[in-house]
């Protein structure tokens, strides 16, 4: 479980710095506090019961009091971040100031992203909170205050909407537990029956609940989350075809070829070339 708020304190300010390989072992939860981290570098898989996302360098992830959640790395980058927690009543000025729909509009979706310009104001925001924060005067909470609402309005003045995986209906943890565990073993030969051992369940039983949580059967998530990390490192890598297929669980640079123009429409090469072109022209 998420440490929880220091005793006599309304507002935590953290700087973090994990290995690229760090995974929560469990499901947590977050029982008094609402949070806001802003990675500075590393790429994390968020998995909660309602929703699940892909969280990158400048972006923000929100998080509100009662959200259980398990993170799973995405990539071999080391994973910084800054981290804020705050009690609910210590946004209750906020909240009278400038409207309850504007915390709730931030707090609505679990993930956003920003242009960056924006993500270097944020994170020089950041910076700044965290240098307060380390000072400790008898004065650092009624500045930290100010500060924090001048970051939750340039969070909803320019935040952009990033993907989110909405499920079907809210995961149990069995099943937050198998998809933890597909995340963490996509490059390898997964089974069926490997996963629904992961949540205690019969083959038959896991199958079922599987689909009716996630909305689709088990051989088409795995494959969705391996198509995934392959556009990733189409995107940030300079690594084959056939490299990234084996890398991501593919048989042959052929597959993933075939795959690739199922579910996406054009060849990992094109898309690959693709995305280069739009990167440059911007």
């Amino acid at each position: 479980m998420p440490l929880p708020m220091p005793k006599g304190k309304n507002i935590l300010v953290q700087f973090n710095e994990r290995p690229a390989n760090f995974s929560m072992p469990s499901m947590e939860i977050s029982t008094d506090h609402y949070s806001i981290s802003y990675a500075i570098s590393g790429d994390r898989r968020v998995i909660t019961p309602m929703y699940s996302f892909t969280y990158h360098s400048g972006d923000i992830f929100v998080g509100i009091p009662y959200l259980y959640h398990r993170t799973v790395p995405e990539s071999e980058i080391a994973y910084i971040n800054y981290m804020i927690k705050f009690s609910p009543g210590f946004a209750d000025e906020f909240t009278e100031l400038f409207g309850k729909n504007i915390f709730d509009d931030i707090y609505g979706r679990g993930v956003w992203n920003f242009s960056e310009e924006n993500q270097e104001k944020l994170k020089k925001m950041l910076e700044d909170m965290y240098d307060e924060y380390v000072k400790n005067k008898i004065y650092t909470e009624m500045i930290l205050k100010g500060m924090l609402f001048r970051l939750l309005i340039t969070i909803y003045e320019n935040k952009i909407d990033k993907d989110m995986v909405h499920h079907k209906s809210p995961l149990t943890n069995p099943i937050i537990n198998s998809i933890y565990y597909i995340e963490k073993n996509y490059s390898k030969k997964i089974t069926l029956e490997d996963a629904a051992n992961e949540a205690h369940f019969s083959v038959s039983h896991f199958s079922r609940v599987f689909h009716e949580q996630l909305g689709m059967p088990f051989s088409e998530y795995l494959g969705n989350v391996r198509l995934r990390h392959a556009k990733r490192l189409l995107i940030n890598s300079k690594k084959s075809v056939m490299e990234i297929a084996l890398e991501t669980g593919y048989c042959s640079g052929d597959y993933l070829s075939t795959q690739f123009k199922l579910k996406i429409g054009v060849t990992p090469t094109k898309f690959r070339n693709e995305y280069k072109e739009v990167t440059i022209k911007k």
